[in-house]
């Protein structure tokens, strides 16, 4: 009987197994026991670190209440003011109109009418008074008064014989040479031949005026303006002038002044013309004030007297300027004044921050800018440039504000 030991490992490295049923485990790689926790807790852990990332995330790029307010002030428009400070500057009436001759006069063929023989003045010409502007045909007229010329020689040769006879008469009326009947019928002669002789004298005058009528002759000194009468052309009375003529040579400015203009003027105030292409101004004087006013354009006549010159023509268009006074006024760059269809405006910021329109109206330019002379006071914050780009009522920001000019 085989001896067995006692207990079930010894010093052999193999184990011996009795029986046919009893196989061997398989063998196996030795587990750590904690291996599977540990994913799950560095997976966790990484989770968590990406839900803090993005709440951090989160927080910092949602704009708190104030910072929204202060993007949504960053987005108004950005402007720069000014306010415009009072300046002593003189105040001035300036209107536009055209020249005329103070005393324009048309000369045009009186009497009957005829055929132009000869022109002898052109537009521009300085003439003087009873000077022929224009003959017209004498073949007739002068004929016909050479002819009551020798009627009145004849009948002037009948009334001195009539006259002759009648006082012989009288010289024998006390000797009885002569009867009454006869005496008296030599006064009747006498008496007639003498009117004849008026007659003949006033139709032999009469032919002389029609003559003259035949020459056109200036009615006063004065200037050429226009010329229409041609060699050849039949002169009509009643017809279109031959000529214009400025009588002395005078001339004038004739415009219209806006309502509230016409009471700062008054007749005999000194004004300075200024014409198309001519630097220097022109010296004038207030004329005339119209007495109406018109109701559609509420503007109202204004004539102002010029001296001859040359340069002067009628027709030309003029600026005239009339100093009334000094007064304190605004004054704005053309920048800050805007214009459209329903007049000159600025725009202000008002104490809401908001672009407010003000019609304004511009009295003169100075080289400081722009006069004001209605619709602003003197401290308002008008909005210095880029105002057409703004919306009426649209609020701002203000980027400075500086006056506009010294007091």
């Amino acid at each position: 009987m085989a001896a067995h030991p006692e207990h079930p490992h010894s010093d052999s490295p193999s184990v011996a197994y009795i029986g046919r049923d009893r196989t061997p485990p398989p063998a196996t790689e030795p587990t750590t026991a904690g291996s599977i926790p540990q994913r799950w807790i560095i997976g966790g852990a990484v989770l968590l670190v990406l839900i803090v990332a993005l709440l951090v995330a989160r927080h910092f790029m949602q704009p708190t209440p104030l910072a929204a307010g202060k993007l949504q002030d960053s987005q108004l428009p950005l402007v720069s003011v000014m306010t415009p400070r009072l300046k002593s500057v003189q105040s001035t009436v300036t209107f536009t109109g055209t020249i005329h001759a103070r005393y324009d006069m048309p000369i045009s063929a009186e009497g009957e009418s005829g055929r132009i023989t000869a022109v002898l003045v052109e537009a521009g010409d300085r003439v003087k008074r009873g000077q022929v502007l224009v003959r017209l045909d004498q073949s007739v007229l002068l004929p016909q008064m050479n002819r009551l010329e020798a009627s009145l020689e004849e009948a002037k040769a009948q009334a001195n014989l009539s006259a002759a006879e009648y006082r012989r008469a009288q010289g024998v009326e006390a000797s009885g040479a002569l009867s009454a009947e006869e005496i008296a019928r030599r006064h009747a002669a006498a008496v007639t031949d003498e009117a004849r002789v008026k007659v003949a004298a006033a139709q032999l005058n009469e032919a002389r005026a029609r003559l003259g009528k035949t020459e056109i002759v200036a009615p006063a000194n004065g200037i050429v303006l226009t010329r229409s009468a041609e060699v050849g052309q039949t002169a009509s009375p009643g017809g279109e002038p031959l000529f214009r003529l400025a009588r002395e040579g005078e001339m004038e400015m004739r415009g219209q002044v806006a309502e509230r203009d016409l009471a700062a003027l008054s007749v005999d105030q000194s004004a300075a013309v200024y014409l198309t292409g001519i630097d220097e101004p022109f010296a004038g004087k207030v004329r005339l004030l119209g007495a109406i006013i018109d109701p559609q354009s509420r503007l109202g006549e204004i004539r102002i007297a010029l001296g001859s010159d040359a340069k002067i023509r009628p027709g030309a268009f003029a600026r005239a300027e009339v100093v009334v006074g000094a007064a304190q006024r605004p004054i704005l760059p053309q920048t800050a004044v805007l214009s459209d269809s329903q007049g000159t405006y600025v725009l202000v910021v008002n104490g809401d921050s908001k672009a407010e329109r003000r019609a304004v109206r511009v009295a003169d330019t100075i080289s400081e800018g722009l006069v004001i002379s209605d619709g602003l006071k003197g401290d308002e914050r008008v909005i210095a440039t880029a105002g057409a780009f703004l919306r009426i009522g649209e609020k701002v920001r203000v980027a400075d504000t500086k006056p506009a000019a010294a007091t």
